[in-house]
């Protein structure tokens, strides 16, 4: 599993035109789940995402947590993170999860980053979606459930 993190002042999720979510301060997060991916993988980005300290202090070192600051979650379905570019130029995604698993992950992901008192807004699984972000920063992280 994997999820890049993004710091933002706000940011806003629409489909087809309409507004779905939108956030003030806090993190876009784009998950990708990846074949094979377990509950062990679910709970590892949900602690990392919850207790991440990107958020500055008051001497301006990164030492706050999403919590600290009452920032919220934008999370947003990221198939494409899993996206594989080593033969050529156009991506494969075999690696991604299929779509009904990968769903169920994904919510799950978001239930355990409620359980850390988070207020957590998401997008459309599976649906092309418009996201307008205000990146603060830039603060970009890269978590991947593999790597730990």
């Amino acid at each position: 599993m994997r999820a890049v993190i993004q710091r933002v002042k706000s940011a806003s999720l629409s489909v087809d035109g309409t507004l779905i979510s939108e956030i003030g301060k806090g993190y876009a997060v784009y998950l990708g789940v990846g074949q094979g991916d377990n509950e062990q993988d679910e709970d590892y980005i949900a602690k990392k995402v919850a207790l991440l300290r990107v958020f500055e202090d008051e001497n301006g070192k990164m030492n706050k947590s999403l919590t600290d600051v009452s920032g919220e979650i934008l999370l947003i379905s990221q198939f494409t993170l899993f996206g594989n570019c080593s033969h050529g130029n156009r991506p494969s995604f075999v690696e991604a999860e299929k779509p009904e698993i990968a769903n169920k992950r994904y919510l799950s992901v978001k239930n355990k980053l409620e359980s850390y008192g988070i207020k957590v807004k998401t997008g459309v699984f599976g649906a092309d979606m418009q996201i307008v972000q205000h990146n603060d920063g830039p603060v970009t992280i890269l978590i991947d459930s593999k790597r730990n």
